[in-house]
């Protein structure tokens, strides 16, 4: 169900693969140009689609009706976005509360385990932000590839093969620029309501 595609990325490739098997291989040397590439991200998709993920697609997933509703009357908005994760942050005090009394001082805390020779792991979690998922691959008892798909990455998603842009994109078209406006008080508010985490560069 999950595919990254590089059509519009500055890496080698050509067809959408799953991240278990894809690969990430920066152009360089006499292929260091891509007419089409305009970033180093690749573009994830869920069942082909776009995907956009953090709080308020978690409510919306979860039947939250007034988000629900706010998205119907409103669509993917700035409003939206923040409403949602104003709402998670009511929600997740008490739980927090539940798990600190859940903790228990001097148990361990994680399994240990050998080493393998070779396999494979998955790691798929809703983090804060959103999905985040972990592609683990052991060859030779040596990590072989750990490419990582973080919520940032499907929601600042570059176009794929077809030109479907990523969610970011879609929600900044069309927005209104003043003339000589350099810094773009709307675009802004646009960018900050998908949370973003664009520090860190998550290709291994």
């Amino acid at each position: 169900m999950i595919s990254e595609n590089v059509t519009h990325a500055w890496l080698f490739g050509e067809q959408a693969l799953h991240p278990a098997v894809g690969e990430t291989r920066p152009l360089s040397g006499e292929f260091a140009e891509k007419a089409a590439a305009y970033t180093w991200c690749k573009a994830p998709r869920y069942g082909g689609a776009v995907a956009e993920t953090g709080a308020l697609a978690r409510q919306i997933v979860a039947g939250q009706p007034r988000l629900r509703a706010l998205v119907a009357a409103t669509g993917g908005s700035v409003l939206a976005r923040v409403s949602a994760r104003l709402l998670e942050l009511a929600l997740v005090v008490p739980a927090m509360e539940r798990w600190v009394g859940s903790l228990r001082p001097g148990e361990a805390f994680c399994a240990q385990a050998q080493f393998p020779d070779a396999g494979r792991a998955v790691g798929l979690v809703e983090a804060a932000r959103g999905a985040l998922g972990h592609w683990l691959r052991i060859e030779h008892g040596r990590i072989a590839g750990y490419p990582i798909i973080a919520p940032t990455t499907w929601n600042f998603s570059p176009r794929d093969a077809a030109g479907v842009p990523g969610g970011l994109e879609q929600a900044l078209a069309g927005l209104p620029v003043a003339d000589g406006d350099e810094v773009p008080l709307l675009v802004q508010h646009v960018v900050r309501s998908f949370d973003p985490c664009m520090g860190l560069y998550t290709v291994h």
